[in-house]
This record gives C-alpha cells, structure tokens and sequence, in this order.
C-alpha cells in the first residue's frame, strides 16, 4: 500500500523536474506545490512502517517536488543566485498592476483603491467590458490614469470575456490590440515615463488548456507573445497567463528575455486564483508580470479583488533611465 501512495508523487517529481509537458496533464500540473506537501505523507508513512525501498523513493519523490517549487518562495538573493538576477537597482520606479475582471464583475472602486493607494502607472485589465469600464470611470480612474488602451469585448453578449485594457498615468503611444488564437484580446501600447525611456506594456491573457482541444491553442497563445528585442526599449508583459510556473510552455515564455517578478522577489507561491464558486479561496499562481531583464524587480503583492475570482497583482519596477 506504502508503495501504491509513493508512485504517484515520484511519477509526478519525475515530469515536473524533467520539464516534460504531457498535454493530458497541463491542467493538473498547476498544482505542483501541492503535490510537493502531499509527498510527505507517504515519506513519513514508510519511514513509520520501516520500508526502506519505499522510503527511498518516497524521499526522491519529495526531493524532486521541492526543489521545484521551493526557489519560488525564496528571493534570488537567498538561492545564492547573484543580486543581478533580479535586475537592476537604479532607474526610474514604476508601480504596475494586473486584474483579471472577471467578465467586468470585478469592483471597480477596489481597483481605482489600490491604483491610488500603492501610486500605479501601468494598468493591465483582462475581461474587460463596457460594463466594468462605466464602473471604473464613475470611481475616478481617469483621473489618475488618463490615458488607454482599450480593446472592448468581441461580442454585445454581456458575458464576454475577451476584453481587455490598459491604462497609463503617462501618454500611451502606437496603441492596439492583439488577438490570440485562443480568442482574447490583448491590448497593448508604448508608455512614455518621464525620465525613462519607452516602456511597450500588453496585458496578457492566454486561453486556459481546460480540455485537449484548447492545449493546442493554450499554447500557441504563450509562444506568440511578444518578447523583448535586445536592440529595442525593455518591456513588460502583464496578465492573466492561465499557467504557472509549473508548465514547460510558460517558463518557456519567461526564459525569452524576461523574469517572472513574484519568483524574483520570494513570492511565487502567492495564489492569484482560485474558481469562482469557493471564494475566497484562492489555489493557483496564474496571474504574473513578466519583465524584461533589463529591469529590475523590487517587491511583489497580491490583493483580493471583490467580484473577481482573480487577485490583483501589483508590482514595484525599475526602468532604465
């Protein structure tokens, strides 16, 4: 039986350390850290009952999980990973924030709150609708941030997901919007920061690998979003990714150019969803801002959005003057 219990966990350490994606399971990787805890219940059941054939792959099982989800609760600096990993400590500091809508449902005077509270410049909206757009207007976001991208929804049904925005303190030059192949929008745009140079900003939003069909799409989603060029301004990609750390097609993202900020400052295992149905329980790191190496990363926090089966994600960033 000791045995049966360790099989799974050793089987998952195995795919998840190897950087094997097997379609069938992309939506159960997501939850790898959890799999990481639940490894030691079999490990200390053999070492209990005295199997020691068990035991020691119970034990690799456990090693392999860890060392795959530990580095993201650790800062670079604490995984002996040189201070520059997480990028520059000079330039011009800049708050940036994601959320997800949640079909336009999310509150709209939480987000202009947390925009005031923590002195946003950049802010990216996933499913974004005309509804969620009056809201944010009649709670002053203009005010504070006057200048948009903005891509509306691609239907009038009010349930439509597909929108998505982006909003600057500053001006937003050469706006648009992308469309994925799984569907959503991405609006995006050059924000011009006094004292840095041009900043391209998207927000982001890949279609979740829910059933085999849209894998496929899942992951063309990831592969065409834009990455920095080494000869042009550094960028920052910010959204609702449907994926963790824990899928080979995002970290495949990621390692073109950019660092996911939460895993650069020790707060990678920080949930930003969780369905909609169990609130307020948040389970899974699918919201992320990604920045391009050249700038640096300084904290990362997570907010509970009213309204929203998401967390809004924030970010403290230094551009390059």
């Amino acid at each position: 039986m000791t045995a049966v219990l360790v099989l799974p966990g050793l089987l998952w350490g195995a795919l998840r350390a190897a950087g094997w994606q097997v379609d069938a399971l992309a939506q159960l990787m997501v939850f790898t850290p959890y799999a990481a805890l639940w490894s030691l219940l079999p490990l200390g059941l053999a070492v209990f009952q005295r199997h020691w054939p068990a035991t020691a792959l119970a034990a690799l099982a456990t090693v392999l999980l860890v060392a795959c989800v530990l580095p993201r609760a650790l800062p670079d600096r604490d995984r002996g990973l040189p201070d520059r990993d997480r990028g520059p400590r000079t330039g011009v500091e800049v708050h940036v924030m994601t959320a997800n809508m949640l079909a336009g449902g999310a509150d709209p005077a939480t987000i202009v709150r947390l925009v005031r509270d923590h002195d946003v410049v950049v802010l990216a909206l996933q499913e974004f609708t005309p509804t969620g757009q009056a809201g944010l207007t009649a709670a002053g976001l203009g005010t504070l941030l006057p200048y948009a991208s903005l891509a509306p929804p691609r239907s009038a049904d009010p349930l439509d997901t597909t929108g998505s925005a982006l909003y600057s303190r500053y001006p937003i030059d050469a706006p648009g919007v992308r469309l994925n192949e799984g569907g959503f929008q991405q609006a995006y745009g050059i924000v011009q920061i006094p004292g840095a140079g041009p900043l391209p900003a998207e927000s982001a939003h890949a279609l979740a690998p829910v059933t085999p069909a849209t894998v496929g799409e899942w992951r063309v989603d990831l592969a065409n979003q834009p990455v920095p060029d080494p000869a042009g301004p550094p960028r920052i990609l910010l959204g609702d990714f449907n994926s963790t750390l824990d899928h080979p097609p995002f970290r495949a993202l990621a390692g073109r150019g950019y660092r996911d900020a939460a895993d650069a400052v020790g707060s990678g295992l920080k949930p930003t969803w969780g369905p909609y149905g169990i609130r307020p329980i948040r389970l899974l790191t699918i919201d992320h801002v990604l920045a391009d190496r050249r700038i640096g990363v300084t904290a990362v926090s997570v907010h509970d959005l009213p309204g929203s089966d998401h967390r809004a994600v924030l970010a403290t960033l230094q551009i390059p003057g």
